[in-house]
């Protein structure tokens, strides 16, 4: 399978994201994809929009299963939520999971007046009534497979598909 371009999907995303911004949005990225992709998106869509990090570890639903992961980080939202238009970031879209758990941590910090949700790619595989509103590019991957979102030393991003053993 031939993968797409990261660093063309990012300005893709940027350019869909861009009609939406209000003084009332803010940018959150989920750890750490969402993280990188959000860093790398302020410059292209304004340096002044207020932005935030969330490490939604302690929110997943399988987390009395698998414990926590080795490299938590603490969120940081150090802007008002209530009724700010918040748009989170990720990298990858798979069963909505992760992004019922950011709402779930958002909602600690008050009630946005809307959550849209913005996505490098869209792998397929859903299992929630949740779905990203704003997508760089669908990609279908088989049972097996997944898509991981790295950087080169330079900074500069690409994507890695994995196979389970």
């Amino acid at each position: 399978m031939i993968l797409p371009d990261a660093e063309q999907l990012l300005i893709t995303l940027a350019d869909k994201i861009r009609p939406l911004l209000t003084p009332d949005t803010a940018l959150v990225g989920l750890h750490s994809g969402g993280v990188w992709l959000m860093q790398r998106l302020l410059p292209m869509l304004g340096e002044n929009l207020a932005s935030g990090v969330l490490d939604i570890s302690f929110y997943r639903d399988d987390f009395s299963r698998i414990g926590l992961h080795p490299q938590t980080k603490p969120s940081q939202i150090p802007f008002e939520v209530q009724d700010r238009h918040i748009i989170i970031i990720d990298d990858v879209f798979y069963t909505g999971r992760t992004i019922r758990a950011a709402m779930n941590e958002l909602f600690d910090y008050g009630r946005p007046a809307s959550i849209t949700l913005a996505v490098l790619i869209n792998r397929g595989g859903r299992e929630l009534p949740i779905e990203p509103q704003i997508v760089a590019t669908n990609l279908e991957l088989a049972p097996g497979q997944n898509l991981q979102l790295l950087r080169h030393a330079d900074g500069r991003f690409y994507l890695q598909l994995h196979e389970d053993a």
